[in-house]
C-alpha cells in the first residue's frame, strides 16, 4: 500500500487530526446530499425496492474498513443451521468479474477467486454444508439459494443495499475505530451519517476485547440519539485455531499453541491495525507489517518480496489472515512457515441476539384499500391470509374512512381517519371534491402519507384492494412494488390509461382484475396481470343464509342505501320507494344498513317510521321492513330484487341473479357499463323506482334476461385464494412462517436446557 494511501486512511480513521487531507471536509456532504436523496428516491418508490422470496438478514456496517463481517456472517448462518433451518449466504463477490448468479462449488469457474471473490470462497471452507452463492443482482441471489432448497439468506454488506427488502438488518461496528474521523466518505470513512443507525434493527459492537470498557460505553453514548439499547449488542473477537502452511504441509493446531519466533503480519483487509494487535494480544513477536490494499491479490513478486524482508529481519515465519490465504498466489510454496489465525465472533448476550432476531423474523402483512367496497373485499382477503399465515401480524390501512370494515372484524386498522364528506377521496362531482378539500383532504392524505412513511421497512410486500392511485401511495409510502387487485378498472368502462398501464407495468409485482379482457389488455401491455374470479364475488364466500330475516309474504326485495355519509339521506328515497312498491305489487322487504351506517342516526332522521324495541324492524302503517345488519349475500340470495343506491353490493347482488334497480348519477352511470342489462337506472323519484320494480317482478322474461346477466358479466370466485396462493409461493409467506415459527421452537428448547442447567 502507498504511503499516499495509509496517509489519508490515518486521517479517515481520526488518527491525525490535523492533515493537508481535511481540505476534503466540504465535498462530504454532496455525498450526504446524494444518500438522502438516494434514499428518499427508494423511500418514493421512484427507485423501487422488490421484496425477495426468502426472508432475509442483512449483515453490513457504515463505515468503510474489516468490522468482522465475514465472522459475524458466519455466526448468523451457524445460529440458523443449529436451529435446524437451511440458511444460505449472498455475497456480490467483491472485485470479481461479472457474471449470472452462481453458488460457490457450481462448476470449476466457481472456485476461481477472480469468480466468487476471496470472502465467498473462504466461508465454503468453513461452512462446507451451506450454499454460498455470488451475485451482483442479490434479489436474484437469493431466488438462486431458494431454488436449491435454502429457507433463509443471510446477506453480505447489504446495509446500504436498496433494491432489496429484508427482514433484518444488523450493522456491525468496529469497536477500536468506531466511526473514524466521524465524517462521511471522501472526507472520512463513514459511508452515511450517523443517523443511518436508526435504521438497524440491531447493532453490533465488534472487537471489544481489543478495547477497554470506557470505549464501549462512550460508543453506546454516541449511539443513543438513534439507536435503543436494547437493539445493541457487544461481540468480541476469539481465536478459534490456528492454521499451518509449512512447505506442502498443511496443519490445524490448537489455539492454545503460540508461534515461536519472530514473525512479519501482512494483511489486505480492511482494518489492518485490528489485526495486528490481536495477534500482538496472542503473544506473537512480530518484528514487523506489511499491509496491502483490502481484498489485494497477492502475486509471486508480492510473496518474494515479503520473504526478502523476513531474511533482512531474521523473521521465523509470517502471519496474515485466513481472507488473505484465499489470495494467496496457486500452489504457493513459501519458504518460511504461514501461520494463519481462525478466529470467531462471540456474542455477550446470545439469547438476547436470537430472541431480537426472531421478533424481527415474524411476517408483518399489510392489506390496503381505497373505497367502501373495497374494504369489504379487504377484509375477506385479510382474514384468509390470517387463516393461511397464522403466526403472521396482519394489520389494514384504509385510504377512505376510519376502516370500521376492519375494526369490526378484528383486524387492526393503522392509517388515520379520513372521514370525508363525499365518503371518498377523487370523486366523480367537482362539487363533492370541493368539500372534501375544504373538509381538510389535503392534510388528510398527507397524514396518510406520513404513516406509511413512519411504518417504512415494518411490512412485507403491499397488497392492495382498489386501484393504480391506492398502488401508488403504498408504493410511495413503502418503497416496496405492490400486489395489486384491481377492482375499479375494466375494459367495460374505458381500461387503463397509458401512463396507468406503464405504473402497474413497473411498479407493481402483479395485478389480479375483475374481468378477463382487462387482464388480457394488461398482459398486451406487458403487465403482469391475470384473471382467476371477479374479487367482489368473493365477498358470498363463507357468508351462510340467513332465512330467518324474510317473514313475510310476497316477492323478497333487499333495499340497501350506500354506505357513504349521504346515505342517511337515500334511505328516505329508498323506503320511500318501499313505501310506493308495497302498494303495487305483495312484497317483504330487507334493509341492509352498511357497516359504516350509525343506526342510532339513521334512525334520527326518519320521520314518521317507528322502531321495534329491539331494532329488528321499522314500520310505516302497515308497512313493516326487517333490518338486517349484516353481509348483503346472507340475505341476497333469497332476494328476487334489489333496489340499491350501493357500489360493490350492488354488483356483488346482480352476480347473485338478482336484478338491480338504482338511480341516474355518474358513479351509477359507470357502473351500468360494467352490469349492462343486470341494472335499470331510473331518477332519483320513489314512483319511477317503484314503477321500475314492479316492470321487473311482473315480467318474466325482463327477470331472466336481467337475472342471467349479471352473472355472466360479473364472472365467478376465485381471485382472492389465488392472491393468497401467490403470496405463499411465490413471495413465500408460507416459508417465512415456517421459518419463523421453527427458529421459536427452536429458542423454547434452549431455554428449557438453560433452565434445567442452572437448576443443576
Amino acid at each position: 500500500m502507498s504511503r499516499l494511501i495509509r496517509n489519508y486512511l490515518k486521517y479517515t480513521r481520526g488518527e491525525s487530526k490535523y492533515s493537508p487531507w481535511s481540505l476534503l471536509y466540504p465535498t462530504q456532504f454532496i455525498t450526504r446530499a446524494w444518500m438522502k436523496l438516494r434514499i428518499e428516491l427508494y423511500k418514493s418508490g421512484i427507485f423501487s425496492g422488490m421484496d425477495p422470496v426468502l426472508p432475509g438478514v442483512s449483515i453490513g456496517n457504515n463505515c468503510f474498513g474489516g468490522t468482522n463481517k465475514t465472522p459475524m456472517t458466519e455466526l448468523v448462518v451457524r445460529q440458523f443451521m443449529e436451529a435446524g433451518i437451511e440458511a444460505g449466504l449472498v455475497s456480490r463477490g467483491y472485485r470479481t468479474k461479472k457474471h449470472p448468479p452462481l453458488w460457490v462449488g457450481q462448476n470449476e469457474d466457481s472456485l476461481k477467486r477472480e469468480i466468487a471473490g476471496d470472502e465467498p470462497l473462504m466461508l465454503a471452507k468453513r461452512l462446507p454444508n451451506v450454499r454460498i452463492v455470488v451475485a451482483k443482482n442479490r434479489v436474484k441471489g437469493v431466488e438462486l439459494l431458494a431454488s436449491l432448497g435454502v429457507q433463509v439468506a443471510v446477506t453480505d454488506d447489504t446495509f446500504q443495499h436498496r433494491k432489496m427488502s429484508r427482514d433484518v438488518d444488523i450493522v456491525l461496528v468496529d469497536s477500536t475505530c468506531p466511526f473514524g474521523n466521524r465524517q462521511v466518505i471522501p472526507a472520512g470513512s463513514m459511508r452515511e451519517p450517523m443517523s443511518a443507525f436508526s435504521r438497524a434493527d440491531m447493532v453490533v459492537l465488534t472487537k471489544a476485547n481489543q478495547v477497554d470498557k470506557e470505549q464501549i460505553v462512550s460508543i453506546k453514548k454516541e449511539l443513543e440519539p438513534w439507536v435503543e439499547l436494547d437493539r445493541v449488542f457487544v461481540a468480541e473477537i476469539n481465536l478459534e485455531s490456528w492454521m499451518l502452511f509449512d512447505g506442502d504441509e498443511v496443519k490445524d493446531l490448537s489455539s492454545d499453541i503460540v508461534p515461536k519466533g519472530r514473525y512479519i503480519a501482512f494483511s489486505a483487509i480492511g482494518n489492518p491495525p485490528g489485526f495486528y494487535d490481536f495477534i500482538r494480544d496472542k503473544n506473537v513477536d512480530v518484528v514487523a507489517c506489511r499491509t496491502f490494499r483490502d481484498h489485494h491479490i497477492f502475486t509471486e513478486e508480492n510473496i518474494r518480496n515479503l520473504e526478502k524482508d523476513a531474511e533482512e529481519l531474521g523473521a521465523d515465519g509470517f502471519i496474515c489472515t485466513e481472507k488473505d490465504v484465499v489470495n494467496l498466489p496457486e500452489e504457493l510454496s513459501m519458504k518460511l512457515p504461514l501461520y494463519v489465525p481462525r478466529i470467531a465472533v462471540v456474542l455477550d448476550d446470545d439469547m438476547r441476539f436470537r430472541q431480537r432476531l426472531h421478533a424481527k423474523l415474524r411476517p408483518r402483512l399489510i392489506v390496503a384499500s381505497n373505497g367502501y367496497g373495497e374494504d369489504a373485499i379487504g377484509v375477506v382477503l385479510a382474514k384468509k391470509i390470517q387463516s393461511r399465515f397464522k403466526c403472521a401480524k396482519v394489520t389494514a390501512f384504509a385510504f377512505v374512512g376510519s376502516g370500521r370494515h376492519y375494526s369490526s372484524e378484528g383486524i387492526d386498522v393503522v392509517s388515520p381517519s379520513t372521514d370525508m364528506p363525499s365518503g371518498g377521496v377523487i370523486k366523480y362531482s367537482l362539487t363533492d371534491l370541493f368539500k372534501d378539500i375544504r373538509h381538510g383532504l389535503g392534510n388528510a392524505i398527507r397524514s396518510q402519507l406520513d404513516r406509511l412513511h413512519e411504518m417504512m421497512y415494518v411490512y412485507r410486500t403491499p397488497v392492495c384492494v382498489g386501484d393504480v392511485y391506492l398502488m401508488m401511495n403504498m408504493l410511495w409510502g413503502q418503497g416496496m412494488k405492490p400486489i395489486l387487485v384491481a377492482t375499479a378498472k375494466s375494459v367495460r368502462l374505458h381500461g387503463h390509461l397509458k401512463i396507468e398501464e406503464w405504473l402497474l407495468r413497473k411498479r407493481s409485482r402483479f395485478v389480479w382484475t375483475r374481468d378477463a379482457e382487462t387482464a388480457e389488455e394488461l398482459k398486451n401491455a406487458g403487465v403482469n396481470a391475470r384473471f382467476d374470479g371477479n374479487p367482489v364475488m368473493d365477498l358470498i364466500e363463507d357468508v351462510r343464509d340467513d332465512s330467518s330475516v324474510w317473514t313475510g309474504t310476497g316477492a323478497k326485495i333487499v333495499l340497501l342505501p350506500g354506505s357513504r355519509p349521504r346515505a342517511y339521506e337515500d334511505i328516505k328515497l329508498i323506503l320511500n320507494s318501499a313505501l310506493e312498491l308495497s302498494k303495487r305489487v305483495e312484497c317483504q322487504f330487507v334493509i341492509v344498513p352498511a357497516v359504516t351506517i350509525d343506526i342510532d342516526k339513521m334512525i334520527s332522521v326518519l320521520d314518521g317510521w317507528d322502531f321495534s324495541p329491539d331494532g329488528k324492524y321499522i314500520a310505516h302503517g302497515e308497512v313493516k321492513i326487517a333490518v338486517y345488519v349484516g353481509q348483503v349475500a346472507a340475505v341476497a340470495r333469497k332476494a328476487k330484487l334489489l333496489v340499491g343506491l350501493g357500489g360493490t353490493a350492488n354488483q356483488l347482488c346482480a352476480g347473485l341473479g338478482v336484478p338491480v334497480v338504482s338511480i341516474i348519477e355518474t358513479g351509477k352511470l359507470r357502473q351500468k357499463k360494467l352490469l349492462k342489462e343486470a341494472e335499470i337506472l331510473v331518477e332519483a323519484d320513489p314512483v319511477k323506482l317503484a314503477e321500475a320494480a314492479e316492470n321487473i317482478l311482473t315480467t318474466p322474461e325482463l327477470f331472466k334476461e336481467m337475472s342471467e346477466a349479471g352473472v355472466r358479466y360479473l364472472g365467478g370466485t376465485g381471485a382472492l385464494d389465488s392472491v393468497v396462493e401467490y403470496c405463499a409461493t411465490v413471495l413465500g409467506w408460507d416459508n417465512r412462517c415456517y421459518v419463523y415459527e421453527k427458529y421459536g421452537e427452536y429458542l423454547k428448547e434452549m431455554s428449557a436446557d438453560k433452565k434445567g442447567a442452572d437448576k443443576l
